[in-house]
């Protein structure tokens, strides 16, 4: 027995030692001031630090700081202030050191960083409300006084990713959601293209396992045909290349299956249809550093002699790179076998900052450490985007996730003030955004715009190259309607912050009304009161309740009375009739279930655990209309405010907000069905018209595969037809089977099922 033990443990020295090794290689291999007595004192100390601990997958725990401190190094390519902070980045939540003790032995700067590490410990926040969407406002502030803070996180969260088969299945939903919501568009929006992939394929794996394997295998099938249909395409460029004398390297890359399985979602296409899955990347090294923008058009003249280019598809990121560093030009080619292909033409410079994001921008000052630097303009005017965002803090912190999502995922145009200076805006803003993002006032008080010298509404969506004038006046005040036509972040927390300091003020009034009216019938105030005639209002909430008295919208009568008095309508003591949501009319139907008790969740319940959804309880669960879930869907469950569950599509878009805002309440949920229910699904159908399509639809359903249809709705214009069918199915394959049979019918183009 004891020799096993002295076994194991020469085995994990052994284990830590190399993975050490490798890091100070690593280290060694790049272009920083080679401080390793540092990093090796690190090591050693958290090393003593988490001595005996282990993680779930069994290896000693200080492999994961090694490991995150590698990607930090390698990946990321950040010195030796940031490799000892990823060392020590669990020391101080873990263990009983302080941040006081790391900066005695390690100095301010390793101290600052872990203390900002720490506080925004991805560990379990309990019950309370949206605490990691707190916990992401602690990350954004620590970030904007250190940019390493964020940088080593996300090394932090790569890592735990490529973990994550030993954790339990709700555990991985949450930790995948919360990658895909907040992560991956974090590392994209700093430049880390490498890394902002490898999480979005990796939440993908764990989230939709059936659909990441397909698509796998696919791209292993159809890979000794890409292989030659890049060589063939790339040969005459390389000639060309090669007499224009450049120094350069050409490059296959592959979409990722997360990517592919985002687009056959959006664009309702198969594996097959996707015609973009090869890109061929070109990266030259320029003779003289000023020369390698001329040198990139000198690539694309060259190029676009061989192929021609698709007139539509030229971009250029060279004069105006995005907000996250990236420099390239794209163009798309089309190639001798028909297909279109896009080439990127990049410099070696380029291309680092494309991999290494915006560490790279600072990341090599000759001889010294890399330090955060003030003159990265754009990184520094999205920063003070969230400090804006952060100064004023919204009641729900989910808000606040939707509003640094908007920043996050926003792609870019470029728009002209009149003195002709630029100004990045996102995709999809509008005049009133931009008036917002020039100074508040100036958006408080808009009334309008001139796009191009023309008169505009505040809606108008600008487009790449716009020159934009605002127009006010000081009469103009904020809207409530201005919140659905702004994008931006920064002018929906603006107007936001405006409507609510007019709500709390219509709200005191609200207060003062009621308190009047129930002081006139002599009836004690109390929160109770309020919420009973807030039901009773049907506002939900007090809040709404008292701004409607407030603004006159709701007024207080002898109902009001009667309602309090307890001689109102008694609808509510009927008890609400519990029906399985989207459950069909079909023949085989059961009616048990149907008056099914909501289950509550104990306090004591197995989380761990996944829940299985069968005929016999499926009324007991909560089904909600955001997703319309259905058997043979990747889903999960979601214990809300009263304890009861939610069913969602892992998929789902409110689902990726409760994993990232609420991860500890995910369940994981399986089906367990046996195709007795029906459920509704509808199915769109668009394509050329002809005599008699119609019934030969209807015919494929109805009797070759013996489906329900419920409502059947065409248009047809000018010769092409658009139109939905909705179904009875039980599960996910008997849609699949429909819509393969359909596929068949001449005429018909394009079948999608409409979630």
């Amino acid at each position: 027995m004891d020799e096993d033990i002295t076994m194991r443990e020469d085995a994990d020295e052994k284990l830590v030692n190399d993975a050490f090794q490798r890091l100070l290689d690593s280290y060694l291999a790049s272009r920083h001031r080679k401080k390793v007595d540092i990093i090796t004192k690190a090591f050693n100390f958290a090393r003593q630090a988490h001595k005996g601990v282990r993680r779930l997958s069994g290896e000693p725990y200080i492999m994961h700081p090694i490991a995150v401190a590698q990607i930090v190094c390698e990946e990321v390519g950040l010195g030796s202030t940031s490799i000892c902070a990823a060392l020590l980045h669990d020391v101080v939540e873990d263990t009983d050191y302080t941040t006081e003790d790391l900066a005695n032995i390690f100095g301010p700067k390793i101290a600052q960083i872990v203390d900002g590490l720490t506080k925004i410990s991805g560990g379990i926040f309990g019950e309370q409300a949206s605490a990691q969407a707190e916990n992401f406002k602690k990350l954004l502030l620590t970030m904007s006084e250190d940019i390493r803070v964020i940088l080593i996180k996300i090394c932090d969260r790569l890592h735990n990713m490529r973990t994550l088969a030993s954790q339990p299945a709700n555990k991985q939903y949450k930790i995948a959601g919360e990658t895909l919501y907040i992560y991956a568009p974090l590392s994209n929006r700093l430049g880390l293209y490498k890394i902002k992939s490898e999480l979005e394929n990796l939440s993908f794996q764990y989230e939709h396992p059936e659909e990441y394997n397909s698509i796998k295998e696919k791209l292993k099938s159809t890979e000794v045909k890409r292989h030659e249909l890049f060589d063939q395409f790339t040969a005459p460029i390389e000639e060309s290349l090669h007499q224009m004398g450049i120094k350069y390297a050409i490059k296959e890359r592959v979409k990722t299956p997360y990517s592919i399985w985002t687009k056959m979602q959006n664009k309702h296409v198969s594996f097959e249809e996707i015609y973009d899955i090869l890109a061929v990347r070109i990266i030259f090294t320029p003779e003289k550093r000023e020369e390698e923008i001329n040198e990139c058009f000198n690539i694309y003249v060259a190029i676009s002699k061989i192929y021609k280019s698709h007139p539509d598809r030229l971009r250029d990121w060279l004069s105006h790179p995005k907000a996250n560093g990236y420099q390239a030009l794209h163009v798309t080619l089309m190639s001798k076998q028909g297909r279109w292909i896009e080439v990127q033409i990049r410099s070696d410079r380029m291309d680092e900052i494309a991999e290494q994001g915006f560490a790279a921008h600072w990341k090599y000052k000759e001889g010294e450490e890399s330090e955060y630097t003030e003159d990265e303009n754009e990184l520094n005017d999205w920063l003070r985007t969230i400090k804006e965002i952060l100064d004023d803090p919204q009641p729900d912190a989910m808000d606040f996730l939707d509003a640094i999502k908007l920043n996050l995922f926003a792609s870019e145009i470029f728009v002209f003030t009149p003195k002709g200076e630029i100004k990045t805006m996102p995709a999809g803003c509008t005049a009133l955004d931009f008036a917002f993002s020039i100074h508040t006032f100036l958006g408080s008080h808009c009334i309008g715009a001139k796009v191009n010298h023309k008169l505009v509404p505040l809606s108008h969506k600008l487009e790449s190259g716009d020159q934009v004038e605002i127009l006010t006046s000081k009469a103009q005040h904020v809207q409530p309607a201005w919140i659905n036509f702004v994008s931006t972040a920064k002018a929906k927390a603006k107007i936001q912050a405006v409507l609510r300091r007019d709500s709390r003020e219509l709200q005191k009034k609200g207060n003062k009304l009621l308190n009047e009216f129930l002081k006139k019938n002599n009836i004690e105030t109390s929160p109770d009161v309020i919420d009973q005639l807030a039901r009773f209002h049907e506002t939900g909430r007090r809040e709404l309740f008292l701004q409607g008295l407030g603004d006159k919208t709701i007024l207080l009568g002898e109902k009001d009375l009667d309602e309090l008095s307890g001689k109102g309508s008694d609808n509510d003591k009927k008890g609400w009739r519990k029906l399985v949501p989207f459950l069909g009319r079909g023949k085989k139907k059961p009616t048990a279930g149907e008056q099914q008790e909501l289950f509550v969740v104990p306090e004591k319940f197995n989380r761990k655990k996944p829940i299985y959804i069968s005929e016999d309880n499926i009324g007991q669960y909560k089904f909600k209309h955001c997703c319309h879930p259905i058997p043979g869907d990747d889903i999960l469950g979601y214990i809300d405010n009263k304890h009861q569950i939610e069913i969602h599509k892992r998929a789902c878009p409110v689902a990726d907000k409760l994993k990232s805002g609420f991860g500890n309440r995910i369940l994981d949920a399986k089906w367990n069905m046996h195709k007795q229910l029906f459920f509704d699904a509808t199915i769109r159908l668009q394509g050329i018209d002809r005599m008699g399509i119609l019934m030969d639809v209807s015919r494929i359903i109805t009797s070759q595969m013996s489906v329900n249809i419920h409502r059947v709705t065409f248009n047809s214009e000018e010769g092409v037809f658009d139109g939905s069918i909705e179904l009875r199915v039980h599960d996910r394959d008997d849609v699949r089977d429909i819509m393969n049979a359909l596929k068949e019918v001449d005429g018909l183009q394009e079948v999608t099922q409409i979630m």
